[in-house]
């Protein structure tokens, strides 16, 4: 194997490893108030962005329409979320956050963003701002690779 091949799958190893670490320790305060991160980032979604499409939020947070159906229905059951129908076409479903949602969110987020600041601490500023700019970089050329 040449040393190309080896930089690219120690850096393949690397952020692989890094990325479950962090998720793992971001994890932890949402999973304290009995969500999973898939629960947790469709309601912080809802939350800041509003009333969306049920296919939009799948979209935005990266998960099949089966599984988002299967999530948003554990929030609709536990009174976090509510399907409102579109007026204009009869076809969309937009799910909206009800008012113990958005309590919850609002409980929860502080103390997440706090999370995920003492994890990122590691890195100064500068260091942040070019692993976001080197981590964007490879993702647009992947997506411009499909």
């Amino acid at each position: 194997m040449n040393n190309d091949s080896e930089r690219a799958l120690r850096l393949f190893i690397v952020l692989t490893r890094a990325s479950k670490v962090i998720l793992e320790a971001s994890h932890k305060t949402i999973e304290k108030y009995a969500l999973n991160p898939t629960e947790f980032a469709v309601l912080e979604l809802l939350h800041h962005k509003g009333q969306q499409p049920i296919q939009k939020i799948g979209q935005k947070i990266l998960l099949r329409s089966g599984s988002m159906t299967y999530v948003v229905d554990k929030l609709e059951k536990r009174g976090l979320l509510e399907r409102v129908s579109c007026v204009k076409d009869k076809r969309v479903t937009y799910m909206s956050i009800t008012t113990a949602g958005t309590e919850l969110i609002t409980e929860i987020f502080p103390e997440h963003a706090r999370d995920i600041q003492s994890i990122m601490s590691e890195l100064t500023a500068e260091e942040q701002d070019t692993v976001i700019e080197l981590v964007k970089k490879l993702g647009l050329s992947i997506k411009n690779l499909s």
